[in-house]
């Protein structure tokens, strides 16, 4: 099973109900057992990508508090070797970055050709924080969307593949991820006041979500809404999708010149 990308055409389901896993996914042993495969596939893709070093791939992480951005990273990145991937988060913008564009920031991390790049957060944030908060007047982050979609165009036409997934959790599933970050010692550093400040704007987090996926799903970078109630599901329909994307490149290890080739003989004597 493959998730579909969002469609720009009508409107973007987000009800609790479409964060549980898909009827048809395995589960158990079986699911675990197909993530494995495809982790291990990945593994290779990602080895000819920095090899090859004709594309980049960008990946777009964004959803919720505690709706696992750093659990995929942790693990369905935990496949690739860490010298082709970079992670950037994107936290709230600093004096400088508001100095400038909004895309500015964002720019200066776009992976090079040969890499992975996982955005922790992104530029998004600003069509979406930046509206359900009034940081900025509507005039303004509603321009952002079209901004948005010639920056990622732009980025496609130069050889970077963009993937956007929107990790979606229901609101009882985000109730028992924040409960587990209070009570354990090793994770309620991370925990802010803010995080319930947002989880008391849901529904305008979720009418900011929608149109952000609606009006920025476009076929060099589409987005994709990939139901995250279950980590193993969430994690197996991510990593299959960009084992499909990077399987269509055509990816190849380039051919050692003969004069390398020729070093066989001194080694073989």
């Amino acid at each position: 099973m493959i998730i579909d990308p969002v469609s720009s055409k009508g409107d973007v389901s987000l009800s609790d109900r479409d964060a549980a896993p898909p009827k048809k996914l395995a589960s158990g042993d079986a699911l675990k057992q197909k993530l494995s495969v495809e982790l291990d596939r990945l593994t290779g893709l990602q080895a000819a990508l920095y090899a090859d070093q004709r594309y980049a791939l960008l990946v777009v992480l964004q959803g919720r508090d505690a709706s696992g951005k750093d659990g995929v990273i942790r693990t369905v990145f935990g496949a690739c070797n860490p010298q082709g991937c970079r992670v950037a988060s994107f936290g709230a913008p600093t004096p400088l970055e508001l100095s400038h564009d909004f895309l500015w920031r964002v720019h200066q991390v776009v992976p090079p050709r040969g890499f992975i790049g996982i955005f922790n957060r992104s530029h998004y944030e600003d069509v979406l924080a930046a509206r359900v908060r009034k940081l900025v007047p509507k005039s303004v982050w509603g321009a952002r969307y079209q901004q948005i979609n010639d920056f990622e165009r732009m980025l496609s036409q130069n050889g970077v593949v963009i993937l956007k997934f929107f990790l979606h959790i229901s609101r009882e599933e985000q109730r028992e991820q924040l409960l587990e970050r209070l009570t354990d010692p090793e994770k309620n550093w991370k925990f802010r006041a803010g995080d319930l400040e947002d989880r008391a704007l849901w529904g305008d987090y979720t009418r900011a979500y929608r149109d952000a996926l609606r009006k920025c799903s476009t076929e060099w970078a589409p987005w994709y809404v990939v139901p995250s109630d279950n980590k193993t599901a969430r994690n197996y329909l991510i990593t299959r999708r960009i084992n499909r994307a990077l399987g269509k490149l055509g990816l190849l290890y380039p051919a050692a010149p003969p004069e390398v080739l020729a070093l066989r003989g001194e080694l073989e004597r």
